[in-house]
């Protein structure tokens, strides 16, 4: 196997930073070729990750090309957001570029995970004519309602969060072994940097910056093969079996307990072989063998079962499924009924009113786990949910004499009438054990002012009704017979989403709200025996200098506000390839009083260093966020350091009116 950096010299003039792994085989015939193509730095972030992919790839007859995104890592150019045109089209020329070298057969697949996952299906709508299959892991096929700044309408915290830390991946320097002149480099690109969350939150409704780049707009415009792969603990576990139902090129969804990572990487176990899967679906559509690949069922999926619910990233309890077809065909939702306090075979009468404290989400977790250290999974549901308003079950032995698979999208339709023009329903789904634990399974926010669409939100008028229907995230479990479904809801969940301008009443009138659960009619079938193969693991030559650590708090002020502060250390690792040692710290505040909407507040400082001998430079990045009842308000400060020197800092600070959010 050889490793090389490259330059990637484009059209305009621009050069794009690339390593490029090649099988010793490729002396002698050309190979086909996978690319991921990222922001995220390939010569420090990614550098471990990279070094235990590309190689198993290689010894597979690939040729890897990991390229930095334009105006990240050591390329050219400058980045002002995600999936732009500019983006999309040059990695059109690029994979126009691999196709041509001497060394590569003239087929390209993609591999990524998140931004690598969704640039892989927005270049795949553009149809080069090289790129054969694409594997997307952990991405999204709408970027409003199924990504990282908005869910059901509601703003996201993770657009703050993602904001905040894509300003400090931007804010570094290339290296200076490659870039003469790194430090101009670097101070142009700080002075240049766009404001991400504030750019995002100006884009409140599904609009067309929104449809831009998601595929649902136009589900033909896919030709070549996709392997959709994501995992319960994900924010994206739903693209998989959406882009089976719809995409008409040959496509497979494999979906296990993970977080937001490569399944042979993940800390929620099982793991999955995720070299082995990409290599078979690449030998089929590069190589042209005749594998089978395009014969695996449609959707492969990890049903998980009740155990002891913690925050910790650790193993999950349940078995593999299979369905040939998706959706199945013979697919019947399990309907239950909002009665006072039960779920119930039947339709009830009445209504309940729901008014929740505005700390109540406090046992949600990250939105986004894997992003972290650990920490980041959803806890014991208990605290939540005497917070909200609980429909509950009985057992699923008295319910239904038996228990119960659920596979795919539940669904809550409501009734509703509202105190205040704005407001918002978080709806949970749980599994509650006889020891009164209780796990989340799936969930929703949505934005109760865009009951007709989310492109033409409109207040809410006071006592009029209203009926919408919200999806859940889709999911993968198994209630054992002596458990119970619990439907929680309240019109509050922080800090996953930012609260409405003012605590309103939502009253449900019960005699149209129920509960649609997508129950699986298979028989829990364990699927080929490859899923349980323990992934192949490359010993790693990167060194750990400083051993990453978290640490979440959660405490209540003497006035009543509520906190939640987590401290992360990342560690700092050494890359053997060019002895660059790199780290970062960041530690989170949110606080909000229980009475009080408007007094939420979010708070981040990133700290990434990078060092090789007496060559050092460090970035802080502060941010805030908060909001009145008409606008909200973004603050971000970057500090950059060379060695003990400040070498610039700047100052963002912008209001952003609210748009029914």
């Amino acid at each position: 196997m050889i490793n090389k950096t490259i330059w990637i010299e484009l059209k305009d003039g621009r050069r794009l930073a690339a390593q490029v792994w090649l099988p010793q085989v490729a002396a002698q015939k050309p190979v086909p070729a996978i690319l991921e193509y990222l922001p995220y730095r390939q010569g420090d972030g990614t550098a471990e990750r990279d070094a235990s992919n590309y190689p198993i790839f290689a010894q597979a007859g690939y040729a890897g090309v990991r390229v930095d995104m334009a105006g990240t890592g050591d390329s050219d150019g400058y980045l002002s957001d995600e999936y732009l045109e500019d983006e999309l089209a040059t990695g059109d020329e690029v994979i126009a570029w691999i196709a041509a070298q001497p060394w590569c057969s003239g087929a390209v697949g993609m591999i990524g995970i998140s931004w690598g996952g969704f640039n892989g299906l927005q270049i795949a709508m553009r149809r080069p004519p090289a790129l054969k299959a694409i594997v997307t892991v952990c991405s999204t096929h709408d970027r409003y309602l199924q990504e990282t700044h908005y869910i059901g309408g509601c703003p996201l915290n993770d657009n703050f969060n993602w904001g905040a830390q894509m300003n400090s991946v931007c804010s570094l320097p290339p290296n200076p072994d490659i870039v003469q002149n790194w430090r101009d480099v670097w101070i142009d690109r700080i002075q240049r940097l766009p404001f991400f969350a504030a750019n995002w939150l100006r884009h409140q409704r599904h609009g067309a910056y929104w449809k831009h780049g998601s595929v649902c707009e136009d589900w033909r415009a896919i030709e070549c093969a996709v392997l959709a792969v994501s995992g319960w603990a994900d924010s994206y576990s739903d693209t998989p079996a959406v882009l089976v139902e719809n995409l008409t090129a040959p496509v497979k969804a494999w979906v296990g307990p993970w977080e937001h990572r490569y399944p042979n990487t993940a800390k929620i176990e099982p793991r999955g072989d995720f070299h082995g899967e990409v290599i078979h679906w690449f030998d089929r559509w590069l190589k042209g063998e005749q594998n089978g690949a395009e014969q695996l069922p449609d959707y492969r999926a990890y049903l998980q079962e009740h155990g002891n619910p913690s925050p910790k990233l650790q193993a999950r309890s349940g078995y593999w499924v299979s369905e040939a077809k998706w959706p199945p065909q013979d697919a019947r939702p399990l309907t239950l009924y909002l009665a006072h306090g039960k779920l119930e075979a039947n339709p009830a009468e009445g209504e309940i009113a729901v008014c929740s404290a505005q700390d109540t989400g406090a046992t949600a977790g990250n939105y986004c786990p894997g992003m972290r250290v650990d920490d980041e999974l959803p806890d014991d549901q208990q605290r939540d949910d005497e917070k909200s308003v609980c429909f509950d079950s009985e057992t699923l032995s008295d319910l239904l004499g038996e228990s119960l698979e659920i596979l795919g999208a539940p669904q809550a339709e409501i009734e509703f009438t509202a105190s205040q023009p704005q407001a918002f329903l978080a709806i949970r789904l749980c599994d509650v054990a006889p020891d009164h634990s209780s796990t989340r399974v799936s969930f929703a926010v949505y934005n109760l002012t865009h009951h007709a669409d989310h492109q033409r939100p409109a207040e809410l008028q006071p006592g009029r009704r209203y009926r919408v229907r919200i999806p859940l995230r889709h999911c993968g479990h198994h209630f054992v017979a002596g458990n119970q479904i619990r439907l929680a809801v309240s019109t509050a969940y922080w800090p996953t989403v930012w609260s409405s301008p003012a605590a309103a009443t939502v009253t449900l009138h019960l005699e149209n709200c129920r509960l649609l659960l997508p129950k699986r009619n298979g028989n829990g079938t364990t699927v080929q025996k490859e899923l349980a193969t323990p992934p192949k693991v490359e010993p790693s030559a990167f060194v750990q200098l400083r051993t990453p650590a978290c640490k979440t708090e959660q405490s209540t002020l003497a006035d009543g506000t509520s906190l939640i502060e987590l401290n992360e250390d990342l560690g700092v690792t050494r890359n053997p390839h060019n002895n660059m040692e790199y780290g970062a710290t960041v530690q989170q505040l949110f606080s909000i009083h229980p009475d009080d909407a408007l007094s939420a507040c979010a708070q981040t400082t990133w700290e990434t260093t990078q060092k090789r001998g007496d060559w050092q430079v460090r970035v802080v990045s502060t941010n805030k966020m908060t909001a009145c009842q008409y606008e909200f308000r973004l603050f971000r400060h970057i500090s950059a350091y060379e060695g003990d020197t400040l070498v610039m800092e700047k100052v963002w600070d912008e209001t952003i009116p609210r748009d029914c959010c």
